[in-house]
């Protein structure tokens, strides 16, 4: 039943009673090969299994499953690293028994389009205390932290999220807003008009225009900002125009890699990655799959209905898909393939 709700998600299932449907729409020879020699599942049972299971368990074994079939990332120039980007996400149509959101936060490799990990935010909690954890569980999947640039948004600046990266041998990008009040205006007020441009890059698209302006200095003593382990300290100006109507906001961050181990086309490559995970991972997490309409709202129904997007995700980028709803598509029309990779045994994954 597990291998049937994967493979049903992977083929566009957005429902527990979807998932049921889908596995009554195959043909004989497919129910054999998931493993059903008699009855099929009634969707009321698929749906009792699905909100008992572990969602963590099974987020650790799914991903590990779909590593172990991902090609090895290309290793590229000296300052190449492993970007894995740390957001949160409230999955606003599911809903715990006391009436809470559900709210996750995730771990997404940048490199391959990827979810390693994620952490379900604790009752009358938030994002902060579930940094730690969602680290355990990354270098659960990964084996190390070494060398790994994390990139976050600025409700992460925290020391002691810093001293936490530093002590795994890893990095903080971090963006820095008024919830840090002394290390945002000690960034405002360096000297920037003195400080030359570092990289400039500008796209055009959708009607729109936009230029990404990056500038970058040496801090003057690690952690001298007041921020842990702080090497450099960056502003990146964002200029849009959309139907003649021009925009401009700056952000600023503080990276703990110095200047000759991330130059400004990294980090605004780095930053632009962290930007991105709205568009690589929640866009599609909403309009593929309608995660925000799933109305989940018994035991681990919800969690385990987001690790199970979060697979079929990353199993299609696995296969080099770049748009998840045409691969599920494909995959819906090619169910016994589907079936055969989710079921057969490689020994990669033994």
């Amino acid at each position: 039943m597990l291998a049937t709700a994967v493979c049903a998600v992977m083929a566009g299932a957005c429902t527990f009673a979807a998932m049921a449907d889908w596995v009554r729409d195959l043909d004989p020879p497919a129910w054999v090969k998931l493993g059903f020699t008699g009855k099929l599942p009634v969707p009321s049972t698929l749906w009792r299994l699905l909100t008992r299971v572990d969602d963590t368990e099974l987020s650790v074994v799914v991903t590990r499953w779909v590593r172990a079939r991902t090609a090895s990332v290309p290793v590229s120039g000296r300052r190449w690293r492993r970007v894995i980007a740390i957001d949160g996400k409230v999955l606003r149509g599911a809903k715990l028994p006391d009436g809470r959101q559900v709210h996750l936060l995730s771990a997404f490799d940048t490199s391959t389009g990827t979810v390693l990990a994620y952490v379900q935010i604790a009752v009358k909690s938030n994002e902060i205390p579930a940094f730690t954890p969602l680290l355990d569980l990354v270098a659960a999947q990964l084996g190390s932290l070494e060398a790994i640039v994390f990139v976050a948004d600025a409700l992460h600046a925290q020391t002691a999220h810093a001293r936490e990266v530093a002590s795994r041998g890893a990095y903080l990008m971090v963006a820095v807003k008024a919830n840090q009040p002394t290390v945002f205006a000690q960034l405002k007020s360096l000297p920037w008009a003195q400080v030359p441009v570092g990289d400039r890059r500008t796209d055009t698209g959708h009607g729109r225009r936009e230029t990404r302006t990056v500038k970058a200095v040496t801090v003057a003593t690690p952690g001298g900002l007041g921020f842990p382990h702080a090497e450099q300290a960056v502003r990146i100006t964002r200029t849009r125009t959309v139907k003649g109507k021009t925009t401009r906001e700056m952000a600023y961050l503080t990276v703990s890699l110095p200047a000759e181990d991330a130059q400004p086309v990294d980090l605004g490559a780095w930053a632009r990655s962290e930007w991105h995970i709205e568009n690589r991972l929640h866009w599609v997490l909403d309009v593929t799959f309608r995660e925000d309409a799933h109305q989940a709202r018994t035991g681990t129904g919800p969690a385990v209905a987001s690790v199970l997007r979060h697979a079929a995700i990353n199993y299609h980028r696995s296969n080099g898909e770049a748009n998840i709803a045409r691969a599920t598509r494909r995959a819906n029309r090619r169910s016994n393939d589907l079936i055969d990779a989710v079921t057969s045994s490689y020994t990669t994954t033994q």
